[in-house]
C-alpha cells in the first residue's frame, strides 16, 4: 500500500514509518513540523519506499485533498498534544485537532482512503478494578482530551455515514528514542535527560499517579496492525501493558540516586488522572497484538540511545 502519515516527523509517527516501511509498504510523510522534526527521520531517508517530507498543515483543506491523492491509508497522527497548551489556548487545539481532521477525512472521502485516528487514554476516566477497557467511562479533563473525543467521533461518524473504513486507537503512555524531553515530552524522556545531565528529577504533585507505559515499537506495530487491519473498522483499541507503574516508581527505575528526586507543585491538577492501567484484551482479540517490550528493556533501550545522542554530539529535543 502507499500510506499517508501525517504528523510522521514527530516521535510515534517516526516509528510508525519505520514499521510501515520495513512492511514493505510505501510511504507518504506530512508534518507542520511546528512540534516535529525532519531529523526524526534521517536514519529511514536512503529507503526508496520513503517519500520527501512534505511540510503543511492538515487544516488545510485543499493540501489534504492533494496528499491524499494516490494512497490506499492514512495514519493521522499530526495533533496539537499538550495539556497545558489546551488549557490556556483551547481553541487553537480544537483548530488543530478536530478541524484538521476533518480536513483529513474529507480527503479520504475523495479517495476511498481507510483513515486510522490516534487518539489517546486521556480520554478516560481513572481505572479502578482491573485495567481500562474500551468501554470505561470517558472523563474528559482538559481541552485536549475532549478534541481528542471530538475527533473520534467523527472519525467514526464517517465510517456509519460514508462507509469509509476508519479506525480509532487510544494508545496509552508511549515512551521511548525520538521523544521530546523539554517542556511537556513525555514523563520518561525528561527523567532520563536529567539523570544523564546530572540534573533532579522533578516529579509534579505527590507522584502516587500512575501510568502504563507503551515502548514506541509496540505502539507502533499496533498502529501499523490497526490501520491495516479490515477487524478494526469502525471500533476503537486500546494498546498498553495493562501494568500501571506510579511516577515515583518510575523516577526510581531511572535515577537510582534518591537524593536527585523531588516533588514540585502540579502545573495543572485538575487534568490530572491518577491511575491510568490499560486492559489491552480487545487488541488482542481483534488484532493478535501484544506488547513485546518489558518496562525494564524500554528504559533501558532509551537510555542508550539518549547516551549514544548525547557522546556523538547529536541533538536529544
Amino acid at each position: 500500500m502507499r500510506v499517508l502519515v501525517t504528523g510522521a516527523a514527530g516521535f510515534i509517527g517516526r516509528w510508525v514509518v519505520a514499521d510501515l516501511l520495513a512492511r514493505g509498504h510505501a510511504v507518504r510523510p506530512v508534518d507542520s513540523l511546528v512540534a516535529g522534526d525532519p531529523r526524526n527521520l534521517e536514519e529511514l531517508a536512503g529507503d526508496a519506499s520513503l517519500e520527501p517530507l512534505i511540510v503543511g498543515d492538515v487544516r488545510d483543506r485543499e493540501a489534504c485533498l492533494r496528499w491524499a491523492d494516490g494512497v490506499d491509508a492514512i495514519a493521522h497522527l499530526a495533533a496539537s498534544i499538550s495539556v497545558q497548551d489546551s488549557i490556556d489556548d483551547p481553541a487553537e487545539t480544537v483548530d488543530n485537532d478536530v478541524m484538521g481532521t476533518l480536513s483529513v477525512l474529507e480527503a479520504a472521502r475523495s479517495t476511498g482512503a481507510r483513515v486510522l485516528f490516534m487518539s489517546t487514554c486521556m480520554v478516560y476516566d481513572r481505572a479502578t478494578e482491573g485495567g481500562i477497557a474500551e468501554g470505561h467511562r470517558t472523563r474528559p479533563a482538559s481541552p485536549y482530551a475532549a478534541a481528542k473525543l471530538a475527533g473520534e467521533a467523527l472519525t467514526l461518524s464517517y465510517h456509519h455515514a460514508y462507509g469509509l473504513r476508519t479506525s480509532v486507537v487510544r494508545p496509552f503512555n508511549t515512551y521511548g528514542p525520538f521523544q521530546r524531553s523539554v517542556g511537556e515530552g513525555g514523563v520518561v524522556a525528561i527523567f532520563t535527560r536529567r539523570s544523564v545531565g546530572g540534573e533532579p528529577l522533578r516529579i509534579f504533585g505527590d507522584g502516587t499517579q500512575t501510568r502504563d507505559l507503551l515502548y514506541a515499537t509496540d505502539c507502533a506495530r499496533f498502529v501499523a496492525d490497526a490501520l491495516l487491519s479490515d477487524a478494526a473498522v469502525g471500533r476503537v483499541l486500546n494498546a498498553g501493558t495493562g501494568v500501571d507503574v506510579s511516577v515515583n516508581e518510575l523516577a526510581a527505575a531511572v535515577e537510582p540516586d534518591g537524593s536527585r528526586i523531588v516533588h514540585v507543585e502540579h502545573i495543572h491538577p485538575q487534568s490530572e488522572i491518577p491511575v491510568l492501567r490499560c486492559d489491552p484484551a480487545l487488541a488482542k482479540a481483534v488484532l493478535g497484538w501484544e506488547p513485546r517490550v518489558t518496562l525494564a528493556e524500554g528504559l533501558a533501550a532509551t537510555r542508550t540511545w539518549m547516551d549514544a545522542r548525547l557522546a556523538a554530539g547529536r541533538p536529544v529535543l
